[in-house]
């Protein structure tokens, strides 16, 4: 009877797992969810970045198809919403796509959700500048915070 006693003990214990056994298994899928967690928020961060320089090039190419067809490009006060709405400050252009120039008859906004901004003159003697001022929205900073220019594309 012993016998049977001791070999029953011995298959319980060897069934499950002892508390050390767990604690580190959980250490090493935490330390692999902080790795992961890490890896997707930088890309996230760096990804809003990228989106934002390809929404200035596409207000860049819209601007330069204005300057094309109205001699010109919008002044500060008309703003770039003189891409998608026939601005009624002058100088109003005489002729105006019903389209606008932009796919959208909206403007976007930054991938931080706020407007880029305009303008004009730009700096370094360009005609006009395009700005998101970054995840921080305001002007300078570092990483995803600095500043995205048109004048830097």
């Amino acid at each position: 009877m012993s016998g049977d006693h001791r070999h029953g003990a011995r298959r319980r214990a060897s069934a499950g797992f002892t508390l050390i056994e767990v604690l580190v298994v959980l250490a090493i899928l935490m330390g692999l969810a902080t790795l992961v967690t890490v890896n997707v928020i930088g890309q996230q961060r760096k990804a809003r970045v990228d989106t934002a320089k390809l929404q200035i090039r596409e207000l860049q190419n819209a601007l330069s198809h204005y300057q094309i067809e109205q001699g010109r490009y919008p002044t500060m006060e008309q703003g770039l919403e003189a891409l998608v709405r026939k601005p009624a400050v002058p100088p109003a252009p005489e002729t105006y796509p019903p389209e606008g120039y932009l796919s959208s008859r909206k403007l976007p906004r930054d991938p931080w959700g706020r407007e880029f901004v305009y303008a004009v003159p730009g700096r370094d003697g360009l005609p006009y500048e395009i700005l998101s001022y970054g995840a921080d929205g305001r002007p300078g900073g570092t990483g995803d915070a600095a500043d995205i220019s048109s004048a830097d594309l």
